[in-house]
């Protein structure tokens, strides 16, 4: 995977054990564990919103002709009061 062998997983392990002490040790592995967990779920979530298709979104110009914008509506009545 990365090259490591047996001598460099024992290095790396002794010098965790001595930052982190053997009582916090267990504390470590299991946020560690819940971590990668967590980032597992969020990668197949990803995946599945991938997969599923998109609904279709109107456009920004379908939306202004589907609805008016409420300043055209007074320059139409004040349009018909002066005439």
């Amino acid at each position: 995977m990365f090259g490591l062998g047996f001598p460099e997983l024992l290095i790396i392990l002794v010098i965790i054990l001595v930052i982190f002490g053997a009582g916090k040790l267990p504390q470590v592995g299991e946020a560690l564990g819940k971590g990668m967990s967590k980032f597992r779920g969020a990668m197949d979530e990803k995946s599945e919103k991938a997969e599923a298709p998109a609904e279709p979104t109107p456009s920004a110009e379908a939306k202004m002709i589907a609805t008016p914008s409420e300043e055209v509506k007074p320059k139409q009545e004040a349009d018909a009061k002066n005439a």
